[in-house]
């Protein structure tokens, strides 16, 4: 099975994963203007919320040991590296400028920007040491915790006992974790050949064609819908409050 084929599987995941993003901040819009009230900052919503940033976080894990079968390639590494840390940089100042006081210092982009350069590290590590090393970093944050942390400067270590406020938070530890854990996964899938079973399914159903286009677009998703979201919501708001 080619290379291209597993990554029909991957993309369609990162698809669904992007509509759900758009989903969670569809509503968050809705309540921020005042149409709807109580789901958005309901637990289980805000746990969807987290599903689905964990869900980008496995992916970055199973997309670089898939990349990694066709030889390192630095040019495409770090030209998808530096779109991802500008993405995240023009996050940050852009919510730094219209919600100073929750600004997004160390969001998903920015963890996924670092998962990236950590998870290039065990690209040639057995299965079970990307396991066990996912595992620890994920259980770290549980066992110790510091006030030495509770600074913006280093609250994305993910050590903070008290985080500052912020509207998207995905620190190092525990989130990297799962990009391990995905690596792992990955290499036994590999090994056992069993990706190819659910390419082909993925393949084969043409729903996941629109799952597969919106995956390879997910960044693109991720920087535009918002605005485009918020610019049609915020005048019917207004309209709605006259």
């Amino acid at each position: 099975m080619t290379n291209s084929l597993r990554l029909w599987a991957i993309d369609a995941v990162r698809g669904a994963a992007i509509a759900g993003v758009v989903l969670f901040h569809f509503v968050w819009d809705l309540e921020f203007t005042g149409f709807i009230a109580g789901i958005a900052n309901h637990p289980l919503w805000l746990a969807f919320g987290r599903s689905l940033a964990g869900t980008f976080m496995i992916l970055v894990g199973v997309g670089l040991v898939l990349a990694d079968r066709s030889g390192f390639r630095p040019f495409s590494y770090f030209k998808r590296l530096a779109k991802i840390a500008t993405a995240a940089a023009a996050i940050t100042a852009v919510t730094w400028y219209v919600l100073p006081g929750t600004f997004i210092y160390f969001g998903i982009l920015h963890a996924i920007a670092a998962a990236t350069l950590i998870g290039t590290l065990f690209l040639r590590a057995p299965a079970w040491t990307c396991l066990l090393a996912g595992i620890t970093v994920f259980s770290m944050p549980m066992l110790w915790r510091s006030a030495i942390f509770d600074t913006r400067w280093l609250a994305w270590i993910g050590f903070a006992q008290q985080v500052p406020p912020s509207n998207d938070f995905v620190p190092i530890f525990p989130w990297v974790g799962l990009t391990l854990m995905g690596m792992a996964v990955a290499k036994w899938l590999l090994s056992a050949s069993l990706d190819a079973t659910y390419a082909n399914v993925l393949a084969a159903r043409t729903p996941a064609r629109l799952l597969v286009w919106m995956g390879r677009r997910s960044l693109a998703i991720y920087l535009l819908h918002q605005p485009i979201l918020l610019a049609i919501i915020v005048p019917l708001s207004w309209l709605a409050q006259r």
